[in-house]
């Protein structure tokens, strides 16, 4: 999890995807595009195969299994609103019949607490849609568990660090123009853009991405951020061109648009990956934490220090 600050208007540029198949927007539970992983040179990228948990003895009895409540930050650029949608209804997707809701932290509808409103004597499993551990996460989401007694309430880990994020990132960075040839090359690097918090463990689980793309690229990933932290985006671009390292590409640390996403993206635009979005891999992933959450603490609310011990599981 990054620590946002609260956003100024500003529209960021849509996302895209080769094959993507563009949905009129709805003001629904499930408004959004839906977006294709085939980047835009047609290949796909690896993928990382994560075996789900095995479903509880109750539900596979057919009993109801807790809700799936998506935590999203918030953001005033309507975009962002569109692609959360459109990564739940990948969700859904994946587990037909599992009851998918939303909730912000800030800014937009539904609030998590209205939707919590909405559970009254139901269990629910809070999944923050958030790449890794910071404030938010550590006392925004306890917080609003605590605020609804009436529901019974688990919180999961935040999304990152992981290994379906590279994977993600990964694909995205493909799109915008990434060539495996330069994977190993003595002139590309990446540099990871994220939002910054002034909470260490965010920074730490960024850098936990950051050296796991490197990994897979065989070059350079230099972590960067909008705000909170240093260095700048570019900051981390100027150094790394010191290096040699010239042909270097943004890859956007953010679930969804919004005006540190855009901002990051506007110090290299010609290579400048999309947000995560409706990757699969994110879906995937989401539900890999809801599961996990259901293991680890099934039938009590999750701690705080839960968030710590399960982050990069």
């Amino acid at each position: 999890m990054t620590e946002q600050l609260p956003e100024q208007p500003h529209r960021s540029p849509p996302m895209t995807d080769g094959t993507a198949h563009h949905l009129p927007a709805r003001v629904t539970d499930r408004l959004g595009a839906q977006l294709s992983p085939v980047p835009r040179n047609g290949t796909r990228s690896p993928v990382h195969r994560t075996r789900q948990p095995d479903r509880p003895a109750e539900e596979r009895r057919g009993a109801s299994a807790p809700s799936l409540v998506a935590v999203a930050h918030g953001s005033r650029d309507p975009e962002a609103l569109r692609t959360v949608l459109a990564l739940l209804d990948r969700v859904r997707d994946l587990r037909p019949g599992l009851d998918v809701r939303l909730g912000h932290i800030e800014l937009n509808r539904p609030l998590l607490r209205d939707t919590l409103d909405g559970l009254r004597n139901a269990d629910a499993v809070l999944v923050p849609l958030l790449l890794g551990r910071g404030h938010h996460v550590k006392h925004d989401l306890p917080a609003g568990a605590a605020a609804a007694p009436a529901v019974r309430t688990r919180i999961a880990a935040p999304l990152g660090p992981h290994p379906l994020l590279v994977e993600a990132l990964y694909g995205r960075l493909v799109e915008a123009g990434w060539d495996p040839a330069d994977e190993g090359g003595r002139h590309a690097a990446v540099v990871l853009a994220a939002a910054g918090s002034r909470d260490p463990d965010s920074a730490r689980d960024t850098r936990h991405t950051a050296r796991s793309l490197a990994m897979r690229l065989g070059v350079p990933v230099v972590p960067a951020y909008a705000s909170a932290a240093t260095p700048t985006v570019p900051a981390a671009l100027r150094a790394l061109a010191a290096r040699g390292r010239h042909r270097t590409f943004v890859a956007s640390y953010f679930t969804a648009p919004g005006r540190f996403a855009s901002a990051c993206a506007d110090a290299v635009p010609h290579r400048a990956a999309a947000p995560l979005g409706a990757h699969p891999a994110l879906a995937r992933l989401v539900l890999h934490r809801y599961d996990q959450a259901r293991s680890a603490s099934e039938g009590a609310l999750a701690p705080a220090d839960a968030v710590s011990l399960l982050a990069s599981a």
